[in-house]
């Protein structure tokens, strides 16, 4: 909160966000600290820009930038990926103003920052995230979720220079398991494509391993709530904050 404002006003229930109604801005700003993931396949293609970032030649999979460096992407439309784009497109396009642009970018880098300091904390490196901003009445905000797994990419600190040495895969804490398990399933997200079902044995083996990612990166239990009616819950809490609004 101390870095930017925040859409979020409350949180009335574990299933539910209360926040302030923003017009989203139509990149998401991408900063990455580490050579991997999608750079890394870009920059093993022969890539030695990415969204108008140069890359010097030399570099391995999961090495760590100079600095971080901020890649955004356009908001994709139905049924598309993300695309890159660089910074001066963005701005040519009218897609953000130079102004406003700017001010993500900054915003971006000391949240980064900000996350990195968190995650070494955990015995976490914060890899690469994605940040989404909105305005409302003029002024700029964070909004959407931020450094979670769903946006973020970690590796353990602890055995990160051994491997990287060796060439050996990083341990790493992310969605990525869900994504290979959809994968070896025949769904890439394609048009077409059929989701394929869970069985209640991976859905149960997906709530584990982010109840694991919770702890691991908030450093807190995660506490499970047995309530019989979850919609009951969420519809009481909801009321009992309106009623407090009002």
């Amino acid at each position: 909160a101390d870095i930017c404002p925040n859409w979020k006003i409350a949180s009335p229930d574990p299933m539910v966000t209360v926040g302030y109604r923003c017009e989203s801005f139509p990149v998401e700003m991408i900063v990455r600290g580490y050579l991997t993931g999608s750079s890394w396949r870009d920059y093993q293609a022969g890539a030695r820009s990415i969204c108008g970032v140069p890359l010097p030649d030399g570099m391995r999979e999961h090495q760590r930038f100079d600095r971080p460096i901020v890649t955004p992407t356009t908001k994709a439309e139905i049924g598309a990926h993300d695309q890159n784009i660089s910074k001066e497109e963005i701005v040519a396009q009218g897609l953000v103003s130079k102004e406003d642009y700017e001010k993500l970018e900054g915003y971006a880098l000391a949240l980064f920052d900000r996350g990195t300091k968190m995650a070494a904390e955990r015995g976490l490196i914060l890899v690469d995230t994605k940040y989404e901003f909105g305005k409302r009445d003029g002024e700029i905000y964070l909004i959407d979720e931020i450094h979670t797994p769903d946006s973020s990419r970690y590796f353990y600190a602890d055995g990160y220079e051994e491997r990287f040495a060796k060439g050996e895969p990083q341990r790493q804490l992310s969605k990525e398991f869900v994504r290979e398990w959809l994968m070896e399933h025949g769904f890439s997200g394609k048009p077409g494509q059929q989701v394929p079902e869970m069985t209640d044995e991976f859905v149960d083996s997906v709530s584990d391993r982010y109840i694991e990612l919770y702890e691991k990166i908030t450093g807190e239990r995660f506490v499970r709530d047995e309530a019989p009616d979850v919609l009951a819950r969420i519809e009481s809490n909801v009321r009992n904050m309106l009623a407090r609004l009002h």
